[in-house]
């Protein structure tokens, strides 16, 4: 990467130059995109001060990194029904009636009301659900307040996506790498498809690594955009990533083409290891993953021969009942290959020196670790607990410096479905009080009715958000947030990559929008704690956070467009790696001290039950949306208008069914009402239904939440042992049964069918 490229000399007091278009009147800034979790670099362009246009990066490095999500932005923020004051439920939870209050009086109430449920329940009575990805500006003063509180209750979607893959990663060699992409040789795309509107930027890195010549694996029960690119494809059986990696494992050791040097001097455990890859001899892992026993030899092969390689992050492998062990063979694979950081390997980035991190903002040394104990579902699935990462304090400090090191906000979670059930009653204590931040929990974790009952029950519930998202129509209070157009930022994309970026504030905020940070600030106000937040605006934060670097934000934002630590590869030959023993743990010490089995294993696949006979594959991302978000935009929605679940042609036939033919998708806990699309990718007997499905046009309230009672796919996801992963807790959804129900009249209309949930 480049050093910091210099863009002019006069600025706005906290911009970067203002730069005038050709075009009169049009100014240009400079911002990174916040419609996925990418962060692209773009420039926004802004009329009377009105962002009217988003379009790609002039900076060569980023050009080119952009989606129809970004540009389409300005369409989407200036929505309607966008949420622009803040607003007080009256009547019953769930009755859709609102009245606006003022910011003032919300968080007065707020705050009297918060603190009466710590002082009745304690403070883990309070739990936080949102995403850093999305609200930007949190910076982990969430975090920083429930700790001084004394709450471990945070939950997030990175407990199902990328989060819970740093935690594990930590587990093996102490840290959580990125792939080296510009110089890697091979890459390996375990159920990953970047598309040209889909992880945008991932997607250029791999067309341009294989234009200079490197190679492509992917692995996939579809034959997807990616695959038909690859130099070797693999059909894999959903959910079955970790016998495959065994299988590779067994012909990389057995062959001889590990690293010998490596293991002998840095890993710990490999004739333990080496024991227990035994178990799956060729001809059992084609027979557990429907794959050719040469073509899996092959791609072995190729992967520890043509390398150095890549396995990039996937959220495929993150959610499956071997989801722990999955993990844990990919970062086996690439230590005993000799690929860890190494140029074109995986390359630990570490914390960037001069500058304050999120992590360090969160505090996390001050939540007593009684109270740190009382994290929810850190019992039974400890891993990206505080309990389950306490093994790891020492070694973090001796290597990178810091204790706590939240990387990629996903290592000191609570459980969700754990916090979701002592929602709902049913956990060891109660939790009565629950904040939403950018997020939209009802649809984003499993056994979508559980959460609703959660919900219900709460004593209050406070939503920031753009929407009346399906969760936000439970709340007590919905908050209106600004958006990336309309707050500045300073990213370092949470401790994964040793670099900061800047970006610039387009317009002032709509209406009442406030930020993440702003609503944190008052929050801790309305609680008696400023001091936590001491501050006066975000701008003298972020100086506060770059004066390491001797400069301020407005300093920052003038002559930088990234700031970056240059890649020092091999660290480890000077510090050891960030474990306990200072090896790579291929036999986790951490693991077994947790009553787990130190060494990565497989659970195959219980009986399928005989009313459900097909399997379905949950989380297909359409382009145009991102998660559960988009669906309000017309140009959106035109392109993908319907919940569409793709099944092979013989399966339509097989079941009756066909194309555009509106059917429920049913197993043992609930149905949704999807539409049929018969893709030749598709692989018989598995359906792939999309994520995050609601229709902001349908009605409201309870029992209906906007069509998410019809449509979404969390209503499917089950969280009972044996479609959950031990070690994390979380929920098995490559490859849940199901079955396709009929209507009764063909081509119906998608109207509700689902029972209502009664208003409280």
């Amino acid at each position: 990467m480049p050093a910091p490229i210099p863009i002019g000399e006069e600025a706005h007091p906290y911009t970067t130059p203002v730069i005038r278009d050709a075009r009169k009147g049009v100014v240009s800034k400079r911002a990174l995109c916040q419609s996925c979790d990418m962060q692209c670099a773009v420039v926004t362009e802004s009329i009377d001060g009105q962002v009217v246009r988003v379009r790609s990066s002039d900076n060569p490095i980023f050009r080119d990194h952009i989606c129809m999500k970004g540009i389409v932005t300005p369409k989407g923020f200036s929505h309607p029904d966008r949420v622009l004051y803040p607003l007080k439920r009256e009547g019953p939870r769930g009755s859709n009636q609102w009245e606006r209050v003022s910011w003032e009086e919300a968080m007065e109430d707020i705050g009297t009301r918060l603190s009466a449920i710590i002082e009745e329940h304690g403070p883990e009575a309070w739990a936080v659900s949102t995403s850093q990805w999305n609200s930007g500006t949190d910076h982990g003063l969430g975090r920083r307040i429930m700790n001084h509180v004394g709450s471990p209750n945070w939950i997030s979607g990175v407990s199902l996506c990328a989060g819970n893959t740093a935690a594990v990663n930590r587990l093996t060699y102490g840290w959580f790498p990125l792939g080296d992409f510009h110089s890697t040789k091979c890459i390996v795309l375990f159920g990953h498809n970047p598309r040209r509107h889909s992880w945008v930027m991932i997607y250029n890195y791999i067309r341009l690594a294989q234009a200079r010549g490197a190679k492509l694996i992917v692995l996939d029960p579809r034959e997807s955009s990616s695959a038909k690119r690859a130099d070797i494809y693999l059909p894999l059986k959903v959910g079955s990533d970790a016998a495959m990696m065994f299988g590779w494992l067994k012909v990389i050791i057995d062959e001889g083409l590990y690293d010998k040097a490596f293991v002998e001097k840095w890993c710990e455990g490999f004739e333990e290891l080496r024991e227990r890859v035994n178990e799956f001899p060729l001809q059992r892992v084609a027979k557990l993953t429907g794959c050719d026993p040469e073509m899996i030899a092959k791609a072995a092969r190729m992967y520890a021969t043509e390398g150095p390689s890549i396995i990039p992050w996937t959220p495929i492998t993150d959610m499956q009942r071997n989801s722990t062990s999955a993990i844990r063979l990919q970062s086996i694979l690439r230590a005993i290959c000799g690929y860890l950081d190494v140029r074109g390997g995986e390359t630990f980035h570490g914390l960037v020196s001069g500058v304050i991190n999120d992590s360090q903002i969160e505090m996390h040394h001050v939540l007593p670790r009684e109270q740190q104990m009382k994290q929810l579902g850190s019992d039974k699935h400890p891993v990206y607990t505080y309990r389950g990462q306490e093994a790891l304090r020492g070694p973090m400090k001796r290597v990178w410096g810091h204790e706590y090191i939240n990387q990629v906000v996903g290592c000191y979670m609570a459980n969700p479905p754990a916090v979701f059930k002592a929602m709902a009653g049913e956990g060891p204590y109660p939790v009565k009080a629950f904040f939403v931040i950018g997020n939209n929990p009802v649809m984003s974790y499993s056994n979508m009715n559980r959460i609703i009952k959660g919900m219900m029950k709460q004593d209050l519930i406070v939503v920031q958000d753009h929407f009346m998202t399906p969760s936000a129509q439970l709340a007590d209070y919905v908050l209106p947030g600004d958006s990336w157009h309309e707050r500045p930022w300073l990213s370092d994309l949470f401790e994964w990559i040793s670099f900061v970026r800047p970006s610039e504030q387009s317009m002032e905020p709509m209406g009442e929008a406030k930020s993440t940070w702003e609503f944190w600030k008052l929050l801790a106000n309305a609680l008696g704690k400023p001091e936590l937040v001491p501050w006066k605006d975000i701008y003298e934060f972020y100086d506060y956070r770059l004066k390491g670097l001797g400069k301020s934000f407005k300093e920052f934002c003038a002559t930088t467009d990234v700031h970056f630590e240059p890649v020092k590869y091999k660290k480890y030959e000077q510090t050891g790696f960030a474990t306990p023993s200072g090896k790579v743990e291929l036999k986790s010490s951490i693991l077994e001290n947790l009553g787990f089995d130190p060494l990565p294993y497989f659970r195959e696949d219980p009986a399928m039950p005989e009313d459900y006979p097909l399997m379905m594959f949950t989380g297909v991302r359409e382009d145009p949306y991102f998660q559960t978000s988009g669906r309000h935009i017309p140009e959106m929605r035109a392109r993908v208008p319907e919940p569409r679940a793709y099944l092979s042609e013989k399966t339509a036939r097989d079941w009756g069914v066909v194309h555009d033919e509106w059917v429920d998708v049913a197993n043992e806990l609930a149905s949704i009402r999807m539409q049929i699309e018969i893709n030749p990718s598709m692989p018989d007997d598995l359906l792939r239904i999309p994520h995050g499905w609601w229709k902001p046009e349908m009605e409201r309230g309870a029992g209906k939440l906007s069509g998410a009672i019809l449509h979404a796919d969390a209503q499917l996801c089950r969280d009972d042992p044996d479609y959950f992963d031990q070690e994390q807790g979380i929920p098995h959804l490559k490859g849940i049964p199901c079955r396709i129900n009929k209507l009764t009249t063909k081509h119906a209309e998608a109207k509700g069918t689902a029972d209502a949930i009664p208003v409280a």
